[in-house]
């Protein structure tokens, strides 16, 4: 282990991906709370529907969110040149004498 590296870095690494998929739910219940409301507020049926399009939209938002900043992640990997595609390995011949 790094000893720059926190302690934790792995805890917190892991919790970054469950977050995506926390965040999916949350923003539809939102949604469907916004929605809800709004049928209360107006007695109309339909608008539930509205608080539900949002709700996935803001779904839709956070995916497109952990997309870009994945792709940017491995884009700064792909420059490493331990990376590059047709880079031969070689292998460590020994001498015997």
């Amino acid at each position: 282990m790094n000893p720059e590296e926190p302690k934790m870095k792995k805890i917190v690494d892991a919790a970054d991906g469950l977050s995506l998929g926390i965040s999916i739910v949350v923003a539809i219940l939102i949604g469907i709370g916004i929605g809800i409301g709004l049928q209360k507020l107006t007695g109309a049926f339909w608008t539930l529907w509205i608080g539900v399009v949002i709700g996935v939209g803001a779904a839709i938002n956070n995916i497109a969110i952990a997309y870009r900043k994945q792709k940017r992640s491995l884009d700064e990997l792909a420059k490493d040149p331990r990376y590059r595609p047709g880079r031969e390995i070689k292998e460590e011949e020994d001498d015997e004498d």
